[in-house]
């Protein structure tokens, strides 16, 4: 086992029920900020081992942006999520013209990448823990942590047991067994959150639709933990960055956490 991981998951875990429990969402969009800010950092000198050139100021603009969601209307918001491909594609190819090609296609098309990988799931995050209804965000939230957390640790466990079959070349460490045995693992952390919102919130929460949509943010979550991956050995990094011993930089820790986020939010709006 490795000991480095283990520690900076005990030490962390409790860090971020802290976080959870006791900011507002306008603390929240902020600290999402930042991680944005160290995620698009760890992305652009990955890409630069393939010498692209990522463009810097569009790319940290736009996680610095999470810090604001909050302080604008949510229907507009949203709405900037939906029109920001078109208005990044614009900027972009405005940079090509302008540098006169300095900056190139293939640039451009990594800096759209990084962006809409950061940015846009990051603040799927804060939209998330900004709902406000009969179950608040603030308690929604622990549904996407609880999916990814649950997989990567049944995973982890259970595949270094007794994984033997290898899932695919993009990640060689992972096991068909242990992708089982973690989704497994979140539709069971993610049923036991369920019966204590309902026992101790009081709240009529079905059982079935948590258990299928776990299963379903599960296998999301591991999809997007095998994307890291993609792009990782396209840039030939092992990690993002070492900033957590064990587990790599901030991208290597949120990557499926970040990519359960938009399904979550769109689950959480048609089914509760």
């Amino acid at each position: 086992m490795n000991i480095k991981r283990v520690l900076t998951a005990v030490i962390g875990f409790p860090i971020v029920v802290a976080i959870l429990v006791l900011s507002n969402k306008y603390i929240i969009d902020i600290l999402l900020s930042i991680v944005g800010i160290i995620s698009i950092h760890e992305y652009i000198k990955s890409a630069a081992n393939k010498d692209i050139k990522i463009v810097k100021w569009i790319s940290y603009l736009s996680v610095i942006g999470i810090a604001f969601i909050h302080l604008i209307p949510r229907f507009l918001y949203i709405n900037i999520l939906v029109f920001c491909i078109p208005i990044l594609l614009l900027i972009l190819f405005l940079h090509v013209i302008v540098t006169n090609m300095r900056i190139t296609f293939k640039d451009i098309a990594f800096t759209l990448l990084g962006i809409v990988y950061v940015f846009s799931f990051l603040a799927f995050l804060a939209a998330i823990f900004g709902i406000e209804g009969k179950i608040s965000g603030k308690l929604l939230i622990w549904y996407v942590f609880f999916a990814a957390w649950g997989t990567d640790t049944f995973a982890y466990l259970i595949g270094m047991k007794i994984g033997k079959t290898k899932f695919s070349k993009v990640s060689p460490n992972k096991s068909i067994e242990g992708c089982v045995a973690g989704t497994v693992g979140a539709l069971v952390v993610c049923v036991l959150y369920t019966f204590a919102l309902n026992t101790i919130g009081g709240f009529d929460i079905s059982y079935l639709i948590i258990g299928i949509a776990s299963i379903i943010l599960s296998i999301i979550g591991q999809i997007g933990d095998f994307s890291a991956s993609v792009i990782k050995r396209f840039f030939e990094v092992k990690d993002f960055s070492n900033m957590f011993p064990g587990h790599g930089g901030m991208l290597d820790r949120i990557d499926s956490v970040m990519f359960i986020a938009p399904f979550a939010y769109m689950m959480f709006l048609i089914l509760l």
